[in-house]
């Protein structure tokens, strides 16, 4: 696509907040316009009032431009907006009134008549229109908040991406077709308003004493998705980079303190991406805005960054570790957007996994920097590697780059294969070129494209130039096709050597692949043995089916292990016999932390694929007696949460809760519940894992504290730390009753932070009573619970238990309009039928769920139904294959444990 400059000057009027509607009066004044079918120069120029009167904001908007070729109709974006006049001036000539304005609504569209056919040359359109200020979290809208004093207003607030700014004014809403913005927002004199630049003028409006006119600097060329404004009542702090850019934090009323985490973050996190990309932050300011009501974590606008509350604020007192390390990698991730995005541009949504999935690798490497103590990167393996390869190895994933015709067909990419896929194959691909290079030909890339556009061949151009490697040929094969690959390897001493013998075939989650031409990858491959369990004995690119390879002076009795490091996006099956000799190295812990996970992780994996048996991987489970690293037992604690629910199925579901005590609570005793001096970030995490994983479990000594914990902290003897209350909470109301649920809903009343409600949201679920699941099920849809938590609360019901699942999707089928119009097919649809339906494991349950969606159409979430059907088919399949196997394997293992 083209890639244009437009020169936007945008005036925009805000009313007194309480009111959920405005008129606007805008101008654009525009250098790059499309009429008709013809690109040419534009410039926006905006400008808007307030009015109580009318349901909406009405704008009038003017462009400058050079007509390329004689037109009498201008096509625009336009969505919800009412336009009521428009003309077009050539310059130095007479305006021309445009005669009729026919909008294509199904793709959010006005074509603009003219009587006569506008010129070649310069001039200018102008547009009178009325829009709805929202309550759909998207466009311009109202976000609800409380005052201090308990009062509910409203800010206005803006939510563009993908395709959204076509909510708030008609435009050429593409993110190849760039442009600067001036903008001034006429507001409320009490009231802060912010934009992407900084404020440059600000003055009484002329028209009214209650509003002031706030003039903002022009911003650099850039897309429309990443125009922000903001009006409200706020509070910050800020500091300085080191680079001298000024850094804000803004936070509710009241709550500045809860900003000074994410305002030390970044402010260290800015001059660490301008060393390693080797290019200035190009704004001179950038401000952070925790937002009350927002659908997604965060949003990249340049300068002006929106968050959920919960992914900005901390509170010294009451926010607990993951929270803050939660914190720590969404601002980096939005941060790094401002080169990786903002900067340089994807021309097309088919490129959205270039900005994605780069900001979600690197915000890792930002947060490695800013707290080494973290151990972040084998937190990444658990949070986004499995995740993406668990996601990717359906039959209904997609590749990475997905060609994207309709904008409706954006929403259903923003997943876990842009991100964390993306991440993850970005991660190997740093790896196999390293880090210098990697760093050069990153600088090369935002050099030659800043301001610009461009596409993944782009970047492997410049990565390509900068390293001599094979970049395109290689990552084509990860990007371009979905899926990955299974690498089996075996091997044989011949003397003083082992010779390995690989093999490469797709990883599907149904077991085999069926299909004719079976895809291959170009696979970095590294080989470590335990003479040197940190270090690559040999790296190669693997890039054809089989390979056999020589390993140069490895005893007999070394071990070998694939995927140091677990950096290759591939799962490894190893013979017998390799996989015998790793085993020791999980119980000794001489194989490193991320390749203990790794390993369990690829077994967990085959075992549900049915290439090797579930109670093989049990018995691998209970080699990490000694296990003392936070992340390996969170991926443990992930596996053994889904086995658990899909044995909720069955009728010895109790039986999978003792292994799980057995395997619990040797660390669990080893840990305690109070912190000895000396522990860190990392043993915060792994104890509030334990005690929740144990008392969900209904381990007896665990629950009996966690009742007398939360009666001290109910009744304010003793406040339990923030990093307790999730387990803490999760226990009570797992093994508690009516009573238990009322405290914790008055405790959900009576939080003043949003941490803490939706720390309390997620647990609710817990649950077990059926007329207590209904009491939640209400409660996630009344005014106490914000729109966009209502999914993890219904989500936390549908995985707490099997007639959780159950009331949980009927629940929302008996609610499915009101869940459906208030989400507006955004994907947080998606999320909510995800979490709610693929803990199924009945193959009539695939039926029902397609049948009422293809009666109840989201088109957004298409993929994902299909995906949650597979899911509940595989499911059913595993059950049927080992459930059998597991509960006598569960049954013998209880028989010879010694009794106490």
């Amino acid at each position: 696509m083209a890639s244009l400059s437009m020169d936007c000057s945008p005036t925009f009027c805000v009313p007194g907040l309480w009111n959920p509607f405005i008129i606007f009066h805008s101008c654009y004044q525009v250098s790059s316009c499309l009429f008709g079918t013809y690109l040419t120069q534009l410039k926006y120029s905006l400008y808007r009032r307030p009015t109580r009167l009318n349901p909406g904001f009405e704008t009038k908007q003017g462009y400058t431009d050079i007509v390329r070729q004689a037109t009498n109709q201008i096509v625009m974006n336009c969505a919800d907006i009412d336009i009521i006049t428009a003309s077009y001036a050539p310059e130095g000539d007479e305006e021309i009134h445009a005669t009729g304005f026919n909008y294509q609504n199904e793709d959010e569209k006005v074509t603009l008549s003219f009587p006569s056919t506008l010129q070649t040359g310069t001039g200018t359109l102008k547009i009178d229109f009325v829009g709805e200020l929202n309550d759909k979290m998207k466009g311009f809208y109202r976000s609800k908040y409380t005052t201090p004093s308990g009062e509910v207003r409203y800010a206005a607030v803006t939510q563009f991406e993908a395709t959204d700014a076509r909510r708030a004014f008609p435009c050429w809403d593409e993110p190849a077709i760039k442009a600067t913005f001036d903008i001034s927002l006429v507001v409320p004199k009490d009231r802060v308003a912010l934009s992407n630049m900084n404020v440059i003028d600000r003055k009484p409006y002329p028209d009214d004493e209650n509003l002031v006119e706030v003039k903002f600097a022009r911003t650099p060329v850039m897309s429309t998705y990443l125009v922000a404004f903001v009006v409200g009542e706020y509070d910050f702090v800020e500091t300085r980079s080191k680079d001298g850019v000024c850094v804000r934090v803004y936070t509710p009323v009241g709550k500045a303190e809860q900003g000074k985490f994410a305002l030390e973050v970044a402010a260290k996190t800015l001059p660490f991406y301008k060393d390693y990309f080797n290019v200035p932050y190009p704004l001179p300011k950038i401000d952070l805005i925790a937002i009350a009501d927002f659908a997604a974590g965060a949003m990249e606008n340049w300068g002006l960054v929106t968050y959920r509350e919960t992914a900005l604020l901390i509170d010294p007192k009451n926010s607990c570790s993951s929270s803050r390390q939660w914190v720590a990698l969404v601002v980096g991730h939005e941060l790094a957007h401002q080169w990786f995005g903002n900067l340089v541009t994807m021309e097309w949504w088919t490129h959205l996994w270039l900005n994605e999935g780069f900001a979600s690798w690197i915000e890792y490497l930002c947060v490695d920097h800013c707290f080494p103590e973290y151990d972040i990167w084998t937190q990444f393996v658990s949070a986004d590697y499995t995740r993406a390869q668990e996601l990717d190895a359906l039959d209904n994933s997609h590749p990475i780059e997905v060609s994207v015709g309709h904008p409706s067909e954006v929403d259903e990419i923003f997943d876990a294969i842009s991100y964390s896929k993306g991440a993850s194959v970005i991660r190997m691909l740093h790896d196999y070129i390293g880090d210098k290079d990697f760093k050069k030909g990153m600088n090369m890339y935002l050099t030659k494209f800043q301001q610009k556009n461009a596409a993944t061949e782009d970047l492997w151009e410049s990565l390509e130039n900068a390293s001599g490697k094979p970049i395109a040929a290689v990552m084509n094969t990860w990007t371009k096709q979905m899926g990955f690959p299974l690498i089996y390897v075996e091997a044989e001493q011949v003397e003083d050597d082992r010779l390995l013998r690989l093999s490469q075939k797709k990883f599907c989650a149904g077991g085999s692949y069926v299909g004719e031409d079976c895809p291959q990858w170009m696979v970095p491959i590294t080989i470590s043995t335990s003479e040197d369990p940190n270090q690559a004995k040999l790296k190669i690119l693997m890039d054809k089916p089989e390979m056999n390879v020589v390993l140069k002076n490895v005893k007999p009795d070394q071990w070998v292990k694939l995927n140091l490091g677990t950096v290759g996006f591939y799962r490894t099956q190893y013979s017998s016999a390799m996989l015998e000799s790793l085993l020791p190295g999980i119980r000794d812990l001489s194989l490193p932390p991320v390749d203990r996970l790794g390993l369990q992780n690829d077994l967990f994996s085959l075992a549900r694929a049915g290439i090797i048996s579930t109670v093989e991987v049990l018995k691998v489970m209970e080699a990490f007696v000694n296990e003392p690293n936070y992340t390996v037992w969170s991926d443990l604690s992930c596996n053994l949460g889904i086995l658990s629910t899909l044995l909720s199925h069955t009728d010895f579901y109790e039986e999978i809760q003792e292994f799980v005590k057995d395997v619990f609570s040797p660390i669990g005793e080893r840990l305690g519940w109070d912190p000895k001096p000396g522990e860190g970030h990392l043993d915060a995490l792994l104890r509030g894992l334990v005690l929740g994983k144990l008392g969900k479990a209904g381990h007896k000594a665990t629950l009996e504290e966690a009742r007398r914990r939360f009666k001290d902290h109910v009744e304010g003897k003793q406040i339990l730390s923030a990093d307790l209350r999730s387990p803490v909470y999760l226990t009570v109301l797992k093994h508690g009753d009516g009573t238990t649920l009322d405290i914790m809903l008055k405790l959900h009343k009576q939080a003043d932070m949003q941490e803490e409600k939706n720390r309390i949201e997620r647990v609710l679920g817990a649950t077990l009573l059926p007329d207590l699941i209904q009491k939640v099920l209400t409660f996630a849809l009344s005014e106490e619970v914000r729109p966009q938590d209502t999914v993890s609360v219904i989500g936390g019901v549908a995985g707490g238990s099997k007639h959780g699942r159950k009331a949980a999707w009927k629940f929302i089928k008996d609610n499915w309009e009101e869940l459906y119009n208030r989400y507006q097919g955004g994907f947080l649809i998606s999320r909510l039928i995800k979490l709610s339906v693929e803990g199924f494991a009945v193959d009539k349950m695939a039926g029902e769920v397609k049948a009422f969606f293809e009666s109840h159409p989201a088109p957004s979430a298409e993929r994902t139904i299909q995906q949650c059907c597979e899911n509940i088919l595989l499911n059913a399949a595993w059950l049927k294959r080992d459930a059998e196997s597991i509960h006598q394997y569960l049954l013998q293992r209880k028989a010879s444990l010694p009794t106490v």
